[in-house]
């Protein structure tokens, strides 16, 4: 939307909206704290607007006239349609029926891509690489219940970095011995298309372990994601630590790929709800085996630093509020 100058574009209410959950605070200051935070199950709500509604009810708030929202869709126009989830909505009625000034809505991974340069070291961890370039170019990917891809890359100005809105997880994918190649033959034909979002995501995990299982020829009783990795963690399961072991060199190799595509010596970040499942399951060789293994630009990749981020949640919201003064300054 087009943004409109005010001299004072605090208190605004932030939003982080995924294919699950929707997070939502309000910001009162600049680099103020986030306060009034609320988490909400986007399945209890017709719609965003009855969830912000029942969140600002929940606070006692009246709703401020600034605002920015991260949304897991591509945003192309006016009308917004979610892609793991039934909500759309129309951003300019959103913002009549909350009676704002000015409401911002971009994709959830260009809002959190905001935030990666103001991330702090104790707020993620390096797994591999060499140090990071100043102003170069950073990658972001992060499974959750899709798989979000965005980047920052230098404004022509030589001022800033500039989020990419992009629909990268949608991307087909590839594999590195016969077994991955087989189960990634089986999402195919499954799908149609193969693409990184169907094995590297929350339902991706699902289709992993029961793909894995059908290469190997035994009886697969269907696990939702998180009894994927609870089987792991209880080492109860040997075709749940294997799938979470094909999961970390898929992600490798996509993570790979986008840091290929961005030139991204300043780093390639990983969130998402999905990480923080992983935890020590998360194979950080095999992910940097598969990040690396890209032929002549071997060299090249093992330089580049990678990231996990343990927690999202408030950076992507924080993250909205940084394009939403970015907006506004234009």
């Amino acid at each position: 939307m087009t943004a409109r100058t005010s001299p004072r574009p605090y208190p605004r209410l932030l939003a982080d909206v995924g294919g699950t959950n929707v997070r939502l605070a309000m910001q009162g200051q600049v680099d103020g704290p986030l306060q009034h935070v609320g988490s909400y199950a986007c399945a209890s709500y017709p719609g965003l607007l009855e969830a912000i509604r029942h969140h600002l009810a929940v606070e006692t708030l009246d709703c401020p006239r600034w605002g920015a929202i991260g949304i897991a869709t591509a945003i192309t126009g006016d009308v917004v349609r979610m892609t793991n989830h039934p909500w759309s909505f129309s951003i300019r009625e959103l913002e009549a029926s909350l009676g704002m000034e000015q409401l911002m809505v971009l994709n959830d991974f260009s809002a959190l891509a905001m935030s990666l340069p103001a991330l702090r070291e104790d707020e993620r961890w390096q797994i591999g690489g060499g140090a990071p370039i100043a102003r170069a170019p950073m990658a972001l990917i992060g499974p959750g219940t899709g798989l979000g891809v965005s980047g920052l890359v230098p404004a022509l100005s030589g001022a800033g970095m500039v989020p990419i809105a992009g629909e990268g997880g949608h991307v087909t994918l590839s594999s590195f011995n016969n077994e991955e190649r087989a189960a990634l033959e089986i999402l195919h034909w499954r799908y149609g298309h193969a693409s990184a979002e169907r094995a590297l995501s929350g339902p991706g995990l699902e289709n992993l372990y029961m793909a894995l299982g059908q290469v190997r020829g035994g009886h697969v009783r269907e696990l939702a994601a998180h009894e994927v990795t609870a089987a792991a963690q209880a080492t109860r399961d040997p075709l749940a630590t294997d799938t979470l072991e094909l999961f970390s060199s898929l992600l490798g190799n996509v993570a790979g790929n986008l840091a290929l595509t961005l030139g991204a010596r300043g780093g390639v970040y990983v969130g998402g709800g999905i990480v923080q499942w992983l935890d020590k399951h998360f194979n950080a060789a095999r992910f940097r085996q598969s990040f690396e293994a890209k032929g002549r630009f071997r060299d090249f990749l093992s330089q580049i630093p990678s990231y996990i981020i343990p927690s999202t949640e408030q950076a992507a919201l924080k993250g909205a509020s940084l394009a939403l003064d970015a907006g506004l300054a234009r």
